[in-house]
């Protein structure tokens, strides 16, 4: 909507994997019902000056991030797995891809002249990008085989990350 106080839509996102080398190229991608663990903290450093009694100085410290877990997740491929088991195979390198999470919002359309104004319609750029670089799967959980269930492909897909961007 052209409302500038308009909630930015949150729901309609994409997950898409590539190697840090060639980043052109996707290696893998999914859509999720959900994403938690987009956050960072950075730990103040406390410095305590003699002579100063009210309060001490607050300086920069490390910054630390979240685990990603991405949630409720469909994909036509196995590669998110396959990159899961490699991480994990004895003797094998901690294989490391940036993670984009594009976040798609609405689009207003123009109606005709004379017609009555219509609902938004999904936009096919991005609103948001979300970048999480170097990460490693740490948690790969599959839906349970059960014909009653409501579960799906991929349950949980846990991503421990050394960085986070918004673009």
């Amino acid at each position: 909507m052209s409302d500038p106080l308009y909630p930015f839509p949150l729901f309609r996102f994409h997950v898409e994997f590539r190697r840090q080398e060639d980043n052109d190229i996707q290696l893998a991608h999914g859509a999720f019902s959900e994403c938690t663990g987009l956050e960072a903290t950075m730990e103040a450093k406390v410095i305590k000056a003699g002579g100063v009694n009210y309060g001490a100085f607050q300086r920069a410290g490390r910054v630390t991030f979240a685990t990603v877990i991405l949630k409720r997740g469909i994909t036509s491929s196995r590669d998110l797995w396959k990159w899961f088991s490699h991480v994990n195979e004895r003797g094998k390198l901690a294989f490391r891809l940036d993670v984009k999470i594009l976040v798609f919002g609405e689009t207003e359309l123009a109606p005709p002249p004379g017609e009555p104004q219509s609902s938004p319609q999904p936009s096919a750029e991005p609103s948001l990008t979300i970048q999480l670089f170097r990460a490693l799967p740490v948690k790969f959980k599959s839906g349970d085989l059960n014909a009653r269930a409501t579960e799906v492909g991929i349950e949980e897909l846990h991503l421990a990350h050394e960085g986070l961007t918004f673009l």
